[in-house]
């Protein structure tokens, strides 16, 4: 038996992360189905790996900027300008289709008679004002807290003024990204064990019945994100790369959009983003900074939540909407998106602020906010899956259009 166990296991170490992800998968679901209470209980391992991956993130995030800049050779390019375009034109794009979905597709919604005890913001300008305020917070509280936009302004200064400094200087933080990268490495490979606990618990706790009564709304949201996944995406890509951006897309949501989805944060799938990025052989100055950048402001999934969310409210309070304030919402939901936290639930406190656009009282758009929450089992899911995959193949078709990435590696996914 013993040696038996050993070859399982022997088997199981030569197959790829994403396989032994989908066995963690699979068994995640038969033991939710066949012992609910054994499957709560091992929710634990889903929350320690959600837990190892936030806590690595910011300061892996942190160092690997400051090495990159520091070691940057002087005239080597980077790719952020065309990366932040792909950014807008994906998130935008997004917007746009769920407008178009939500008119082909109406969706009506049951007001509940209270909403969860939240406090969203009150108008873009104070969406924007935050933004602004976590790029000069506090480096240690941007770190403690995982504000990756301070992280990121105050990596970027770091490792501008130490390339002044020694080559002794400049080592030692290249050394340390290493070995934090090393340690997310270790953390990553956890990811089987962790999607198991998070799939097991979840569906013993919730079940799905409690999604049965917005089927239709569910159906649109997920319908809007599987579009921009598989048909506006890579037509992006394809405008940028000029060929087949299929093996690209399917790369990118294997082995990116699988662990987002179960762990529903941006902010926690930053480390899986940044190794794929070096296995896809792309140029590291871009992307250890376009991928923390992107899982604050890419938000291709928070405008289709915002958007859907927001018309299914109008049509249900019999609100008519012309082309024109169709088109505003969608530029709203672009720069709402744009805010949205990196964490599970993230967009749905943006939701206010879109229907404002169309006198919905807060405290009706507050009960908006409280279905989101009750469909979040999905929604949250599939927003996330599709917004972190977006980073990297964003990030990927810019560094293909420029030639600047690893050849070798870019033929193994076509």
């Amino acid at each position: 038996m013993t040696h038996a166990n050993g070859s399982i296991l022997q088997r199981l170490k030569g197959t790829s992360l994403v396989t032994r992800i989908i066995i963690g998968l699979i068994a995640g679901i038969a033991l939710a189905l066949i012992a609910p209470s054994s499957a709560s209980a091992v929710g634990l391992l889903g929350k320690l790996f959600v837990m190892a991956l936030k806590a690595v993130a910011p300061v892996l995030v942190f160092v690997l900027v400051i090495a990159a800049i520091a070691n940057h050779t002087p005239g080597e390019r980077t790719h952020i300008r065309p990366i932040l375009v792909l950014y807008l034109i994906g998130t935008f794009s997004a917007a746009v289709v769920a407008v178009l979905a939500s008119s082909l597709f109406p969706s009506t919604i049951t007001l509940t008679t209270g909403a969860a005890d939240l406090a969203p913001p009150g108008n873009i300008s104070e969406v924007l004002l935050s933004l602004l305020g976590s790029a000069v917070a506090n480096p240690v509280t941007a770190l403690m807290e995982a504000n990756f936009i301070g992280i990121l302004v105050w990596a970027v200064g770091l490792g501008i003024a130490i390339r002044q400094g020694s080559e002794t200087t400049r080592n030692v933080f290249s050394d340390l990204s290493h070995g934090v990268s090393l340690i997310v490495r270790v953390v990553i490979s956890f990811a089987p064990l962790g999607i198991f606990g998070l799939v097991a618990s979840t569906l013993a706790e919730s079940g799905i019945g409690v999604l049965a009564d917005y089927a239709h709304l569910l159906a649109v949201l997920l319908g809007c994100m599987l579009f921009v996944a598989f048909v506006v995406n890579p037509l992006i890509v394809f405008w940028k790369i000029r060929r087949n951006p299929y093996p690209l897309v399917l790369t990118c949501l294997r082995e990116s959009g699988i662990t987002a989805f179960f762990t529903r944060s941006s902010a926690a799938n930053i480390p899986v983003n940044l190794q794929l990025s070096e296995k896809l052989g792309l140029h590291e100055d871009t992307y250890s900074v376009s991928i923390p950048l992107g899982a604050t402001i890419n938000m291709a999934g928070a405008a289709i939540t915002i958007t859907v969310l927001t018309l299914a409210a109008v049509k249900t309070l019999g609100i008519a909407v012309d082309i024109p304030t169709a088109i505003l919402l969608s530029v709203v939901a672009s720069i709402c998106a744009c805010g949205a936290s990196g964490v599970a639930g993230g967009s749905l406190l943006l939701i206010p602020l879109a229907c404002s656009l169309f006198g919905i009282p807060s405290e009706v758009a507050m009960q908006v906010v409280a279905v989101g929450f009750i469909i979040g089992i999905l929604q949250d899911a599939a927003e996330t899956a599709l917004n972190s995959s977006t980073d990297v193949l964003f990030t990927a078709a810019a560094c293909m259009a420029s030639g600047d990435v690893d050849e070798a590696r870019a033929e193994q996914i076509g």
